[in-house]
């Protein structure tokens, strides 16, 4: 099995890196967490732009955007996105994006008649003109930046797929809640709204979805981890003490060897789960990249120091990131939990 991406996958992994790079990507954040969308929704069109979005959508809709589905491409992506802290329902909307073309692939399109659903919805979600959040059984029940997307949906543990309130910043969600990371709003959906379809094959269509969802997650978890890990790398050549940089210590080599090890495990784990997306994999995955992630933010928080708690460095804008993260579309007891029965099956 391979786990090194093609030529034509790293070419695309270097397109975004650059796009993000000279994007002032921090400044959208902190934009972004003040309730200013701007920035964010400029950041958002430039990314639709190179076709990360279209990656999620079934090929078949190719006359409506559709490149997909790729979880590999995807996944490389959103390595990139987490590196840079883009902030906004990623993972949410790609996620929507399968969970509609899952479910006309499935045969069950509501009262839209067949592949209305995704007529409907997907162009927009492709093309970067509108965000989506959505909630499914499996995951949390808060939706993400629900604020700021043009829809809500939300898959009910009966099988109903409903879109809370209608287009235009998440009419049919409650108030934001405060989070861990300020460019991460939260808020509990409506229970009503328009009922867009019903029945088993809406179960099935979110199963899958909360797999992506997690393998995103995953893979942004890994580029959030290598962000806090170079930042770190860096500061401890250049902070001094007793007249030496602190990199030179041994107890600071080992704490950042360790936090590469943990990020070089996790890596194959993703590559791996992008490759088969089994749901154990997905799982194992998304655990390894979670804790790595975490591990290295506490470790740039230590060794940082003081300054590693202000808001005005930029490194505060990853180390929010990690832990929301790490529990987001499966905390580490519940893939710890999926892991575990797939190994007793």
């Amino acid at each position: 099995m391979r786990f090194l991406p093609t030529g034509e996958q790293s070419d695309f992994a270097r397109t975004l890196h650059g796009l993000l790079g000279a994007s002032q990507v921090p400044a959208a954040v902190r934009a972004w967490g003040a309730g200013d969308h701007g920035p964010g929704r400029a950041l958002w069109s430039r990314l639709a732009g190179t076709g990360l979005f279209a990656l999620a959508a079934d090929e078949a809709y190719g006359d409506l955007g559709g490149l997909g589905p790729l979880p590999v491409e995807l996944a490389l992506g959103f390595v990139e996105l987490g590196r840079a802290g883009v902030p906004g329902p990623v993972v949410e909307t790609a996620a929507a994006a399968v969970l509609l073309s899952e479910l006309a692939r499935l045969g069950e399109d509501g009262q839209e008649g067949e592949d209305g659903l995704a007529k409907r919805f997907l162009p927009g979600l492709v093309a970067g003109e509108a965000m989506a959040t959505l909630t499914l059984p499996g995951g949390s029940p808060y939706a993400v930046d629900a604020d700021a997307a043009a829809y809500c949906f939300t898959v009910s543990a009966a099988g109903e797929l409903r879109l809370a309130g209608g287009a235009g910043a998440g009419a049919g969600a409650g108030e934001p809640l405060r989070s861990t990371d300020p460019a991460r709003r939260l808020s509990r959906p409506a229970a009503d709204g328009e009922l867009l379809a019903t029945g088993p094959r809406v179960l099935a269509a979110a199963g899958t979805a909360l797999g992506w969802a997690r393998l995103l997650t995953a893979a942004q978890c890994l580029g959030v981890g290598e962000a806090l890990l170079a930042s770190t790398v860096q500061y401890v050549k250049q902070r001094t003490q007793f007249g030496t940089p602190i990199g030179g210590f041994q107890a600071v080599k080992h704490r950042l060897a360790d936090t590469l090890l943990a990020l070089e495990f996790a890596r194959p784990l993703v590559w791996a789960a992008a490759l088969g997306l089994a749901p154990w994999e997905v799982a194992a995955a998304k655990l390894a990249a979670g804790e790595a992630a975490y591990a290295a933010a506490m470790t740039a928080l230590q060794l940082h120091g003081a300054v590693g708690y202000t808001e005005e460095l930029d490194l505060s804008l990853w180390l929010r990131k990690a832990r929301p993260l790490r529990d987001a579309w499966g905390s580490p007891a519940a893939c710890r939990t999926a892991v575990l029965r797939a190994r007793e099956r």
